[in-house]
């Protein structure tokens, strides 16, 4: 029996695109050799007073690691090297990723620079970030008028 199966070119397309990244991810993007920009991992996750965000970065010396918090918003910038002494060894595959990179994540309303600490330690960088107070809604009362301070003053001649 003859199974027939509806051809549909974006199914193709997507299968090439899969393959294609594929290859190219294994084989080291730009001329094989090239530095490729990369993203840790990263988990989050919170306590009753703070949130934590974990980034893996194994090999990065302290020293190398930037983390700024600017308008709300917190980044995490560093680059990883790779050694270039190979000599004469036979080199069959390269998985790990090496370059720069940079994450930036949005945080809460209300935290402010002296709320946010980091520690470094075994390859693992843990940003702590306290939790801003809940900000509780203001009740405006209905039908008053607000009129604007008056201010007095006497005129002198000099």
């Amino acid at each position: 029996m003859t199974t027939l199966v509806r051809w549909d070119p974006f199914r193709e397309m997507t299968a090439m695109h899969n393959e294609l990244s594929r290859l190219i991810g294994f084989r080291g993007g730009n001329g094989g050799g090239a530095e490729r920009e990369w993203a840790p991992a990263l988990d989050v996750w919170e306590t009753n007073d703070e949130i934590v965000y974990a980034f893996d970065l194994p090999g990065i010396p302290e020293e190398e690691i930037s983390v700024e918090f600017e308008d709300g918003v917190l980044t995490v910038t560093a680059e990883r090297t790779r050694a270039s002494e190979l000599k004469e060894d036979s080199f069959y595959r390269s998985e790990r990723r090496f370059g720069s990179f940079s994450r930036t994540i949005g945080l809460p309303q209300g935290v402010e620079g002296k709320d946010i600490s980091a520690a470094y330690e075994n390859g693992v960088l843990e940003v702590h970030v306290r939790r801003p107070e809940d900000v509780k809604p203001r009740r405006i009362p209905i039908g008053v008028e607000s009129t604007p301070p008056v201010v007095e003053g006497k005129a002198t001649k000099t």
